[in-house]
């Protein structure tokens, strides 16, 4: 701004010193050169303006389309520490069912050994610390059945009744 008043000055002054009142050569140059400044000075505020505006744009749809990758990234690890927690879930159970049927057939056959309480004890354990209650509850049923010594038929529902509740928590998607 102080260029195109120091400009308009020098043009005007230009015109005053003329004694006829017509403009010189110097006076049309000045008025061009002022005008041709004070047009870029207006142009070029104009296109800083719109620049910092389509670059802020810019910003907020990169922003954007970071969010939405970030978004995709946690729901596809979400997604993978669901179906290990699912795996490692079912193999749990499994480890335990077969325990438990490796100890209640040495009890129909009368060949118990001590391998059998321990791998009984350890595959709980899994159960127990990985849960649920209702799963933990059912196992350690079996278990305590197996420890009484109960009958065949006790022993066969508390299983079913272990199976059911591991096949429950075993489905797709019903992990807590």
């Amino acid at each position: 701004m102080i260029h195109t008043a120091h400009s308009a000055r020098v043009v005007w002054q230009a015109v005053a010193d003329r004694e006829d009142g017509g403009m010189s050569d110097w006076g049309i140059a000045l008025i061009a050169a002022g005008s041709a400044i004070a047009g870029s000075i207006v142009t070029g505020w104009y296109a800083r303006s719109a620049g910092i505006r389509q670059a802020a744009a810019a910003r907020h749809a990169g922003d954007r389309q970071a969010d939405a990758l970030l978004e995709s990234v946690r729901m596809t690890l979400r997604a993978e520490s669901d179906h290990r927690e699912f795996a490692l879930r079912r193999q749990t159970y499994a480890e335990f069912l077969g325990a438990a049927e490796a100890r209640i057939l040495a009890e129909r056959n009368g060949r118990r050994q001590a391998d059998d309480d321990v791998l009984l004890q350890r595959t709980l354990g899994g159960v127990l610390l990985e849960g649920p209650p209702d799963a933990a509850d059912a196992a350690q049923h079996l278990v305590d059945c197996l420890r009484r010594h109960e009958r065949p038929d006790e022993l066969k529902r508390a299983k079913l009744a272990f199976v059911s509740v591991a096949q429950e928590r075993c489905r797709a998607g019903d992990l807590p």
